[in-house]
């Protein structure tokens, strides 16, 4: 034990520092095993039956590979779902690449037209997403679950070229929406987000002469299930709408009750017939924002078809009369799309379809939040990245998750207890320069925009519950390319779910070395390892340069920890978390008092 006591003892003299993970892991705030998972193998050619699509926008080497960036592929099963021709009549495969010998045909061919459309659709139904190349990987998820589905009646409106040829050289069905918009991701909220909004209505307006029923949905939801026959349910409402209702007016798959949803109809996810209210309220509500630029899309819907509610259309259908006392409206149950946690599985119902509301780190947030539901289509590099993976299974007393009240007392001391093992985990696999797979993060009150107690009441949110990575963290300033001169070298993640997913190749899932923490020259002290080879970790020794290495470290991390919301009755009512909380004296959680001490302990 004169090891143990020595590391103690150097922990007692000093700051919890970076490098001295020797005091913080062996002492037990990892109290843990790590999971190093090496990166000596590289994927391997699959043998099943599947083709290779293309990620970017430079035409395929053969019809079986396409790549996201040079090099790089991903494989994905071969549907039964057809893509057309422009220009023609003919349809290929969805996911069949053009031949490499051929030219793209002129981007005239791939306006938007009552032929395209009629082209794609089946039963004289539309589905129809649409985005600009920064959102490339989440518009290839989204048709990659509905030709999983079967479903083959989808388009997908190009707001700039490069996504429009990108999408083209994969097979994918996509016309042009002559946007001429940014290639970056616009940020939500920004003045450009909001351009994006108005071209979604102008879409639904250009679609509906057509005659076509159209299943219009954002870009950051998934189809779990087959929305179609669900939809063909109701043949007599003009639109089928979701909603942001976390209070379930339902226990089953009927329609909500509309008379009890309080919550904003959500435009991610609508279902529009092309009646004559429905082709009315598209215009006015084209009208009404193309009149004034401030006005965001989802609000302007919610105006004007809440200008009339009621009656009911009948006892039965749920479908009620609405917008102009013509249009029959019905709203999807709060548990047709999942973005509230375990509802529907409390109901014991499926969910047809995720989406990514709710969430707190904007694009980045959304990927991250459809990678922990393992969901999202990942390149095979991301399962297989250079310097190997890094676990751990963190250690949480009982009393931490389930005794007391759930409060902002016990919540905090949960999330800090936890925090400390992370930012341990964040120093380790700094040093090794591995991609820490995030642990599981538990947490006992809820976070929202505005001030609640903790839950929603009548939300069915269990308490603790697992928690996504953004209810805490900043993923998006975590996944973000920080200046290695001032924050030192960038530090990968991975979702907590990552080795769970089908996709890890199964050479990475053979090739990890269990590692227990303790002192070197111990008697218990050894390595243990199913990998090909033994491993070793070796932590470097305390140096000047390691040192200003650890303040780099700690620059970086301060800025990895979010914020909860709200208290109530108290303005500003949100509270910073604080990576470096156990430094700090009699550290509570209390909201700033002041303006000048409302911002991030960094």
């Amino acid at each position: 034990m004169g090891g143990w006591s020595n590391a103690f003892q150097e922990a007692a003299a000093s700051k919890p520092l970076f490098l001295t993970i020797y005091a913080t892991v062996i002492v037990g705030i990892l109290v843990s095993s790590f999971y190093v998972f090496s990166a000596i193998y590289s994927p391997s050619a699959s043998t099943t039956h599947s083709i290779s699509t293309s990620w970017i926008s430079s035409p395929p080497l053969s019809q079986n590979g396409v790549s996201l960036s040079s090099g790089q592929s991903i494989n994905i099963s071969l549907p039964t779902a057809t893509a057309s021709r422009p220009g023609s009549n003919q349809l290929r495969s969805i996911w069949e690449a053009p031949a490499r010998t051929s030219k793209m045909p002129p981007l005239k061919s791939f306006r938007l037209t009552k032929e395209l459309v009629g082209e794609r659709a089946k039963d004289n139904v539309i589905v129809v997403t649409f985005g600009n190349f920064a959102f490339m990987d989440f518009i290839l998820t989204w048709v990659k679950h509905l030709t999983d589905l079967g479903i083959s009646n989808l388009l997908v409106g190009a707001m700039d070229t490069k996504l429009l040829k990108a999408l083209y050289w994969k097979g994918i069905p996509v016309f042009d929406m002559g946007s001429h918009m940014s290639t970056i991701d616009v940020g939500w909220g920004s003045p450009t987000f909001h351009k994006m909004g108005r071209e979604k209505v102008l879409l639904i307006n250009a679609i509906l002469p057509f005659g076509f029923e159209l299943l219009m949905c954002d870009t950051d939801m998934v189809w779990l299930k087959n929305p179609l026959p669900y939809l063909a349910k109701y043949p007599d409402a003009d639109v089928l709408t979701s909603s942001d209702q976390v209070v379930p007016t339902v226990v089953d798959d009927r329609l909500a009750d509309w008379k009890q949803v309080g919550a904003t109809y959500n435009i991610g996810i609508f279902h529009w017939r092309p009646t004559e209210p429905v082709i009315k309220l598209a215009k006015e509500w084209k009208d009404m924002l193309l009149a004034d630029d401030k006005i965001w899309d989802q609000n302007g819907f919610n105006e004007l078809v809440r200008r009339q509610s009621g009656p009911a259309i009948d006892d039965d259908s749920g479908l009620f009369y609405a917008f102009d006392g013509n249009l029959k409206l019905g709203i999807l149950p709060e548990t047709y799309v999942c973005y509230w946690r375990d509802m529907y599985e409390q109901l014991r119902l499926e969910p047809y379809a995720l989406h990514t509301t709710f969430q707190y780190a904007g694009t980045e947030g959304k990927r991250h939040r459809l990678r922990e539901a393992m969901v999202f289509y990942d390149p095979p590099e991301y399962y297989d990245g250079p310097g190997g993976f890094l676990s751990f299974k963190p250690s949480i007393p009982k009393s931490l998750l389930l005794d007391g009240k759930h409060n902002l007392e016990s919540h905090f001391a949960l999330i800090n207890y936890q925090m400390k093992q992370i930012r341990s985990a964040l120093a380790v696999a700094s040093l090794l320069n591995r991609t820490l797979v995030m642990p599981p993060l538990w947490c006992r009150l809820d976070r929202l925009w505005f001030p609640h107690p903790g839950a929603l009441v009548g939300s069915m949110t269990r308490q603790p519950f697992l928690c996504p990575l953004d209810h805490v963290f900043e993923v998006n300033v975590m996944l973000k390319d920080l200046a290695v001169e001032e924050f030192g070298p960038a530090i990968n993640i991975r979702e907590y779910s990552f080795l769970n997913n089908p996709l890890l190749p199964q050479q990475v899932k053979e090739s990890w070395l269990d590692v227990q923490l303790c002192q070197e020259g111990t008697e218990d002290w050894h390595a243990s390892s199913n990998a090909s080879r033994p491993g070793l970790l070796r932590f470097p020794k305390r140096s000047s340069e390691d040192m200003t290495r650890e303040e780099k470290f700690r620059n970086r991390v301060k800025r990895y920890v979010s914020i909860w919301c709200c208290v109530d009755s108290h303005t500003p009512g949100h509270i910073y978390y604080d990576m470096y909380w156990d430094e700090k004296p009699g550290w509570k959680p209390v909201p700033p008092k002041t303006p000048e001490e409302d911002h991030p302990p960094f």
